[in-house]
């Protein structure tokens, strides 16, 4: 599966600089443009932007849906990755000391659409998932 057109995102935060060292230190984004209201970032090749965002990032009420017996936060987003760069980029994650809402692991083990998954939240609450196929034709697989 090819990736022909990468995702524009645009998030809020409450507090820029500390969004701004948290995508680029940790995560490992590059930087690109930016204002005293927004940074854009490579997020595995795509945009993302975070916007400075008085309400901050989400609502205070925190919705999440089970998914293979794991409490998945709402809203979220990601990219998903070949499984070498999510095995290094989770490793990478724990030395940093990351908090995860849900560790990385398999999710639904020996069944259609089988994958390793990991969530995490940004300083502003933003959670993230970021998951891999071993056989990528599973990624909408029923």
């Amino acid at each position: 599966m090819e990736n022909k057109y990468p995702f524009h995102l645009a998030i809020p935060v409450h507090d820029l600089e500390k969004c701004r060292d948290f995508y680029r230190d940790i995560i490992g984004c590059s930087e690109g443009r930016s204002s005293d209201h927004w940074v854009d970032f490579d997020l595995f090749g795509h945009q993302l932007v975070i916007h400075l965002s008085e309400n901050g990032a989400t609502s205070a009420k925190a919705d999440a849906n089970p998914v293979d017996g794991k409490q998945v936060p709402i809203p979220h987003f990601g990219v998903v990755l070949d499984m070498d760069t999510f095995t290094k980029f989770s490793e990478k994650l724990k030395k940093q000391n990351v908090t995860f809402i849900i560790e990385p692991y398999i999710r639904f083990k020996g069944l259609p659409g089988e994958q390793a998954t990991m969530f995490f939240k940004d300083p502003s609450g933003n959670a993230l998932e970021f998951k891999a196929f071993a056989d990528r034709n599973q990624l909408f697989a029923t």
